[in-house]
């Protein structure tokens, strides 16, 4: 299964980064606020990062911050296209995640806990 991971990360202000393991890196979007039900959050595409971040806590090179992780763990489904539905199992969030791109750097985020259906375009 692959992961995925939400650190807190307090620069240049406090946000928070929605890493998912896709292909030997982690596709990464700032977030103004964790995924939560009822709660649709625009998102901005950011530069891949290492799969280190999926484990890692502690200050971030170059005078950048500090993370610390609000939640991880895997998830199923796939990622392709302009919208991506995944299914995460993770400490906080166990659920449907989805995804869909508004532009080339802005994403749509929404969350549906566990109970809520499951998604059709995986067939999960």
């Amino acid at each position: 299964m692959k992961r995925f991971v939400i650190l807190s990360h307090d620069w240049p202000s406090p946000h928070f980064d929605l890493l998912i393991e896709a292909e030997g890196l982690l596709r990464a979007w700032r977030l103004p606020a964790p995924p939560e039900r009822g709660r649709t959050l625009l998102a901005q595409a950011n530069a891949d990062h290492r799969l280190h971040y999926l484990e890692y806590e502690g200050p971030v090179s170059g005078d950048r911050g500090s993370v610390s992780a609000w939640d991880r763990g895997t998830y199923t489904g796939t990622m392709a296209g302009p919208a991506w539905c995944l299914h995460l199992e993770g400490s906080r969030l166990r659920g449907r995640l989805r995804l869909s791109a508004e532009s080339a750097h802005t994403w749509r985020v929404t969350f549906e806990p566990q109970e809520d259906i499951a998604c059709a375009a995986t067939g999960d």
